[in-house]
């Protein structure tokens, strides 16, 4: 079994040879590839980022949503404006303040999750050759759509406090006196996807200190940013510089991902841009979403409803650093974020957790293996575990068994050495390929 990116094209396909260039790209999301077997009940699912949505108040929104097509159906289902509805954008000014940003909400355009919003500032920023930079490692998501808009990725070194601001001007340096053309810095500030490290004020400054030395963009994407655990909400980048960053946003994290309603905060010529692609993408962005997400911001306790996904976040975190603690071997090494959903594991040395995921899968728990977050194949002693969706009792046994796992894989190596350890893994991947057929 290969649950990895990878090209599908082949002879065997009639088109293959009518195909844009573009489309050389594409790569199918390590996170999607996982699904068929880590949807599985009996399977522990620590890799993907799915929120809970359960503490909602479901069959409240419902009677409101019911009363929303009743008496302003007419509006809602139509079409809309492709910058997005006025009131929605007004909201989402009211939302970005809780992190210090000061915008105008002629200056934010909706989007179809902040998904979209990546796609939209790829495009107007980057030509086919053009480098990106982004932390090492960096959002799978983000990776696919530089990639799809053939652009090359370039990491730049992070380390307990975000990316470092020297590595960042010297990775710009070197590419431009080479030649190369360096369009922006792609960054999650906040409970790193997929690292769970969070940039502290002062190293912020740092960059963005940086980046006007260097002229440098920065592509700012926080849709976890509310989400803290441990301390109020940091003062996005955004908030120190409106000229130089572009913001992302989204409520698929603090509200529910199936409305597809996500944002960007841009600089006023940048903006036009933007809903010009977004008018030639979609029209429009979901209208219906901006209206229902409207009416929950006008009618609920939104703030309250952020704390309890807090608390219950913050429950499962807990959960699954203890589970960690308890049941790694010795040489296993983890971050310990203060908010968001994921934590990034290192393994004892050796160890491949791409290899070891059939294995693991057998063994009834799923993780992301950490090459699928890096565009230069590093990654393979990491995996990256998230916490957000399963019960902190599911969490607790999916840490032991990903802790048999890990020891059974060196007991093996031990024994008979790294070509067993191959051998059985191969078996493994060959029955986990035939199960998913």
């Amino acid at each position: 079994m290969t649950i990895e990116p990878s090209r599908t094209d082949t002879r065997l396909d009639p088109y293959v040879d009518a195909y844009a260039a573009r489309t050389n790209g594409l790569q199918v999301s390590a996170v999607r590839a996982l699904f068929a077997v880590a949807n599985r009940p009996e399977v522990v699912s620590l890799a993907g980022g799915m929120p809970n949505i359960a503490d909602l108040p479901r069959a409240e929104l419902g009677q409101t949503f019911a009363r929303l097509v009743a008496e302003q159906g007419v509006q809602a289902m139509q079409y809309g404006s492709g910058q997005g509805e006025g009131f929605m954008r007004e909201h989402i000014v009211e939302v970005m303040a809780e992190e210090q940003i000061s915008a105008h909400a002629d200056d934010v355009v909706i989007t179809c999750g902040s998904q979209q919003a990546l796609d939209l500032v790829t495009r107007v920023f980057c030509d086919p050759g053009d480098v990106i930079l982004a932390e090492a490692p960096s959002y799978v998501g983000a990776l696919g759509t530089f990639h799809a808009n053939q652009c090359e990725v370039v990491h730049v070194a992070m380390d307990e406090q975000g990316v470092v601001p020297e590595a960042l001007r010297q990775a710009v340096l070197t590419l431009r006196a080479n030649g190369r053309r360096v369009k922006l810095l792609y960054t999650i500030p906040n409970f790193h996807n997929p690292s769970g490290i969070t940039q502290p004020v002062s190293r912020r400054q740092e960059l963005l200190a940086v980046a006007d030395e260097v002229d440098l963009l920065i592509l700012e994407d926080n849709p976890y940013g509310l989400l803290t655990l441990d301390d109020e909400p940091l003062p996005a980048l955004r908030a120190f510089d409106a000229e130089r960053v572009i913001y992302l946003g989204s409520f698929s994290k603090t509200f529910a991902p199936g409305f597809r309603i996500g944002w960007t905060l841009a600089p006023h010529a940048v903006k036009e841009k933007l809903v010009l692609l977004q008018e030639a993408a979609t029209l429009s962005p979901p209208v219906f979403g901006q209206f229902a997400i409207s009416k929950y911001l006008e009618d609920y306790d939104w703030r309250g409803q952020i704390r309890k996904f807090r608390d219950m976040y913050r429950e499962r975190r807990d959960a699954l650093l203890a589970g960690l603690a308890e049941n790694m071997p010795e040489g296993t090494t983890w971050t310990h974020p203060r908010g968001g959903f994921f934590v990034w594991a290192t393994l004892p040395e050796g160890l491949d957790a791409q290899a070891m995921l059939p294995r693991a899968v057998t063994a009834r728990v799923a993780y992301v293996p950490g090459t699928a977050f890096y565009a230069d194949g590093l990654g393979s002693g990491n995996m990256r575990l998230s916490y957000c969706f399963p019960t902190p009792e599911r969490i607790i046994e999916g840490t032991k068994r990903l802790g048999e796992v890990l020891a059974g894989e060196l007991s093996m190596r031990r024994t008979f050495g790294v070509g067993a350890a191959e051998s059985t893994r191969n078996e493994l991947s060959s029955g986990l390929a035939t199960d998913l057929n």
